[in-house]
């Protein structure tokens, strides 16, 4: 069930949660100090002064981000990493209370909005192929691309005018059949089932953590949005996240077979934000996979903890899931994290390209946007990733 700032929003007509929704982000723009009804525990994890600096951190990334777009709506980024791209973008200027058609950055929200749903194809999937057919594009980024994208439309669906939450509602319903259809192909290996991976290639395995974190957020989300999700879609999903708990080492691997056996701080954290988008944030197993993390905190730009990961992936999904569970892991976490991005941000607003793996050629809009998701659980503001 949607809240927002502690209010149930089940059934409420759309217009008055976008009444409520910039009423909150009108409070946000007076005053730099983070909300204290339904978020006191996660906003006192910071002291008010670092707050500011936080605060006016995302102001300048935000701004930078806009500066990005281009004329067709999209943001900045190679053809492999949209719309995924963009709906990070999106979901950026969302976290912090800026809406579709209103504020500065109303325009830019729709453009980029409107961008993502040109992007779906005639089967459902949300991956964009700059003109060519979409199997064109990379099967290692296409399954991210639509759950990613497919997470911001829903995010989006209640905030919106009537007429663009009109075009948005066959999209993710065409989203959601294909999202169903993809984790339910067979699978070889039992410890596989439930899970997803890249398209259209037979070489890297069935399921993997990472690409099945993201279907859960938009499953979870558009459940959220009370589109019909059916508890069995996230059950199977959850079945194969819990195979890939390792008990002994009190981990989350990426794959538990083969060559791609391996942890990180990314995986960790997306194993608990994975546990939470079924109701499982307080369970032994994500409790104790959030002591694992509190021995490895974020002091330095571009650290790397275990194999293969990624420094923003990683301050992505550690601070949603650590926010998830609230209370010390997060209290004990949160300001490091925090004060290592501020460092890290460049004057012009920006945040340097992943320094870790592949993701590099992703660019700095990624990178800028998976920072300010970093920076803003304590808003509480999308809906998807509140306690």
């Amino acid at each position: 069930m949607r809240k927002i700032q502690g209010l149930t929003i089940r059934g409420l007509h759309w217009l008055s949660v976008l009444i409520l929704l910039v009423l909150i982000s009108d409070s946000f723009s007076q005053s730099s100090t983070p909300p204290k009804s339904g978020s006191e525990s996660l906003a006192s994890a910071l002291s008010p002064q670092a707050w500011t600096s936080v605060e006016q951190s995302i102001d300048r990334a935000l701004a930078w981000l806009a500066k990005q777009q281009d004329s067709d709506g999209s943001i900045e980024a190679p053809d492999n990493a949209q719309p995924a791209a963009t709906s990070l973008t999106v979901m950026a200027f969302l976290s912090k209370g800026h809406l579709p058609g209103e504020g500065p950055y109303g325009r830019t929200l729709e453009k980029a909005i409107d961008f993502v749903l040109r992007t779906q194809q005639a089967d459902g999937l949300l991956a964009y192929s700059g003109g060519g057919a979409y199997r064109s594009t990379s099967g290692k980024t296409a399954n991210y691309n639509h759950a990613i994208a497919a997470l911001m439309l829903t995010e989006v669906y209640g905030m919106t005018d009537r007429t663009r939450a009109a075009r948005l509602k066959p999209a993710i319903l065409a989203a959601l059949n294909f999202t169903r259809r993809n984790q339910t192909l067979p699978k070889q290996s039992p410890s596989e089932v439930g899970g997803w991976r890249y398209l259209y290639s037979d070489t890297y395995g069935e399921s993997d953590l990472s690409v099945t974190a993201w279907q859960l957020m938009f499953l979870r989300s558009a459940k959220n949005a009370e589109f019909d999700v059916p508890k069995q879609y996230i059950d199977d999903a959850v079945l194969f996240v819990e195979n890939c708990w390792d008990n002994n080492q009190g981990v989350f691997f990426y794959r538990k077979t083969g060559s791609e056996r391996r942890f990180s701080r990314g995986m960790v954290g997306a194993g608990v934000l994975s546990l939470a988008m079924a109701g499982k944030h307080e369970t032994t197993v994500a409790q104790r996979a959030g002591e694992w993390l509190l021995k490895y905190p974020f002091r330095a730009f571009g650290e790397r903890i275990g194999s293969g990961d990624r420094f923003f992936y990683s301050t992505y999904y550690c601070s949603q899931a650590m926010a998830q569970l609230g209370g010390q892991y997060w209290k004990q976490f949160f300001p490091n994290l925090a004060a290592v991005l501020v460092r890290s941000q460049r004057s012009s607003g920006e945040w340097p390209p992943e320094p870790n793996g592949s993701d590099s050629m992703f660019g700095n809009t990624y990178t800028t946007a998976m920072a300010v998701l970093s920076l803003t659980p304590p808003l509480q503001l999308l809906p998807v990733y509140q306690r």
